[in-house]
């Protein structure tokens, strides 16, 4: 499909990609029970840890980064983190 383009290199009809919110990704699997955005975070905190070099990841640090997976809000992730067994 091809757009026209002003003169100012902006398409003229834009086409506004969304990402679908699956309904499955909200169920937990039964592995282990975890939900796809559960284990996004344990794995961007596990690799947040390693380039730390196995120290603690500051939640804001840890946030950014998952977000740029799903977004989160902020409560919402120290909520999951508490329900993990996170300490403050």
């Amino acid at each position: 499909m091809q757009l026209a383009v002003n003169s100012r290199l902006q398409p003229v009809n834009s086409v506004v990609w969304s990402v679908p919110v699956r309904s499955y990704d909200k169920i937990p699997d039964v592995r282990d029970g975890l939900t796809r955005e559960e284990r996004v975070v344990l794995y961007v905190l596990h690799e947040t840890q390693k380039e730390r070099g196995d120290r603690n990841v500051p939640t804001p640090m840890l946030w950014g980064r998952v977000c740029e997976h799903f977004y989160i809000s902020p409560q919402d992730l120290s909520a999951m983190l508490a329900r993990f067994g996170a300490r403050k």
